[in-house]
């Protein structure tokens, strides 16, 4: 057995802020993807996986029970898939800000879920706000809160904008040219980040009127622009916008960024070669980068792997 397959996803702009309503972009990003399967041999790896989805079967049967009115799912079948070794194979690295995840949630979705919202019928608004609420509600096992838009865009397979909380839809964003010298790109930073220590010092932070005022006037404020600039191709204002966010990030979320980065962030928004932000809750996982020349950008950061993940 081998189910479909479903890919990462890049939030762009729009981490820690969609949670205070700010703007937000997330688009797939194919480079990664898993699928439920089942094997005769399975590995160490496929049998932690099967074990890890026996316990979040049994989160989803407290779910149907708790809400039934919000998604119900064929138990019996999932159950009996489960018993007979079923797990996730996926490329998808774990706590890199990708989406593991939601592609797991989205997978899931898709096979057991009665009463489907899918891909090919009229995604009206209200459709979209619900598969984000059943999607939100599953994913929590894995996170604790979760906004349900990993599962949602790895669902889908479209880039979506968040205009705010209660306000989302499928976007279209420049075609890419694959011999532009502008590039969004990726960085291992080598460590795993954990999503909900991170969300737990952001939530913190959220208490101190300070910080709450540096979210509005300031990080908010260019995420925005940011979303803004993409969407309508304006690459000038969005490389401004994006230093701009940068600088904020590193001024005020100095947790989220691994050590040993702070200084190659200053770096780059002294030099401009590139500009950095967060990829998801951050932590560790991946860095994302903004280049308007992605060579010099390559030889700045000669002693890290670059994944481009568009150009333009």
């Amino acid at each position: 057995m081998k189910g479909p397959l479903f890919y990462s996803k890049i939030l762009l702009f729009g981490e820690y802020g969609i949670i205070q309503d700010s703007k937000g972009l997330s688009i797939p990003y194919n480079f990664y993807n898993g699928a439920l399967k089942t094997d005769d041999n399975p590995s160490e790896e496929a049998k932690k996986s099967n074990e890890s989805l026996e316990k979040f079967t049994s989160h989803l049967e407290q779910l149907q029970t708790e809400q039934p009115e919000l998604v119900t799912f064929n138990l019996e079948a999932l159950q009996n898939d489960v018993k007979a070794g079923m797990y996730f194979d996926s490329s998808i690295p774990q706590g890199y800000g990708v989406g593991s995840s939601g592609a797991l949630v989205a997978a899931i979705y898709d096979k057991y879920a009665t009463n489907k919202i899918t891909v090919l019928e009229n995604l009206t608004r209200e459709k979209l706000l619900q598969l984000k609420a059943i999607f939100s509600q599953m994913e929590s096992f894995f996170h604790g809160k979760s906004s349900g838009l990993d599962p949602l865009n790895s669902y889908l397979s479209l880039p979506i904008l968040i205009n705010s909380k209660d306000n989302i839809e499928p976007t279209g964003i420049p075609s890419q040219s694959i011999s532009g010298k502008g590039a969004v790109f990726l960085i291992d930073s080598g460590i795993v980040g954990e999503t909900a220590p991170m969300v737990n010092i952001f939530m913190e932070n959220l208490k101190d009127q300070g910080f709450r005022t540096m979210l509005k006037s300031q990080f908010i404020k260019y995420t925005d622009k940011c979303v803004e600039n993409f969407l309508h191709g304006d690459f000038k204002n969005l490389f401004q916008n994006t230093k701009e966010l940068s600088k904020v990030v590193l001024n005020n979320f100095k947790p989220m960024i691994p050590e040993q980065f702070h200084q190659v962030w200053q770096k780059g928004i002294d030099t401009n070669d590139y500009y950095l932000k967060l990829c998801g809750s951050g932590g560790g996982g991946y860095i994302l980068g903004f280049t308007e020349d992605l060579e010099k950008a390559k030889t700045a950061l000669k002693d890290y792997k670059l994944e481009v993940v568009y150009q333009f």
